[in-house]
């Protein structure tokens, strides 16, 4: 298949839509679910959230890689409001008065309950590090005439991974815990994003040439505006 250079920005295509979907999906989940536990296992104590929130990078690589820059920008708007929404959501429904009887309101408080601190970090690092992300990867595929899918794939993980963890750990929690903490989770969690996408390769390269071959596409953004303050998606 020959790679194309455009197309028309009004194509329909059969699985953009849930792969959408599917981002958003591990987005919030990822958010709201994970950072709520902190495990132990075989002496290594994380959080349970970094098992899935790369694969957020993941769907941003797919997506990049087949669809283009500017596709892959409306999906990261898409899961930066659903996560500002989620946010939203989760202080209006904790800051409600409970029933008189009801006896969830501490186990949803300790669940669900962020510091607005932390809630800009997670909206600004996710925001920088997936368009980051989509930013090197479409200018390395180009750099590379689409060949060397692995480079890409790692190393724009390696680059957005790092703008967002360098944003969410020191705004989240610098001067809340000891420094050497912020600096060691960090440096910790950064290895586990960027091993995570290289072990998902062959998931990526199965997934990606049969979504090339079934979409008929294989995008080159040789003339993309790389703005991120735009939804057009050509």
């Amino acid at each position: 298949m020959q790679p194309t250079a455009s197309v028309s920005a009004n194509r329909q295509y059969k699985y953009y839509d849930l792969i959408t979907g599917a981002f958003v999906a591990v987005l919030l989940t990822a958010n709201l679910i994970g950072p709520a536990k902190i495990c132990t296992l075989w002496g290594f104590t994380f959080g349970a959230g970094i098992l899935f929130f790369p694969l957020s990078y993941l769907f941003g690589d797919i997506l990049t890689e087949v669809y283009g820059y500017a596709r892959a920008r409306r999906v990261v708007w898409t899961g930066f409001a659903a996560l500002a929404f989620a946010s939203l959501m989760s202080v209006v429904v904790l800051r409600l008065p409970p029933a008189p009887g009801y006896a969830g309101q501490e186990a949803l408080e300790s669940v669900f309950a962020l510091t607005p601190r932390i809630v800009l970090a997670s909206l600004a690092a996710f925001w920088a590090g997936e368009f980051t992300n989509s930013f090197a990867l479409a200018r390395m595929k180009v750099a590379t005439a689409g060949r060397h899918l692995w480079s890409r794939a790692i190393g724009s993980t390696a680059v957005g991974a790092g703008v967002d963890t360098l944003i969410f750990y020191p705004v989240a929690f610098l001067g809340v815990w000891a420094t050497r903490d912020v600096l060691v989770v960090m440096a910790t969690n950064y290895v586990l994003k960027v091993l995570w996408e290289v072990l998902a390769l062959p998931v990526t390269y199965r997934v990606v040439a049969a979504l090339k071959r079934a979409e008929h596409e294989d995008w080159f953004d040789r003339d993309t505006d790389f703005t991120p303050f735009s939804l057009q998606a050509g």
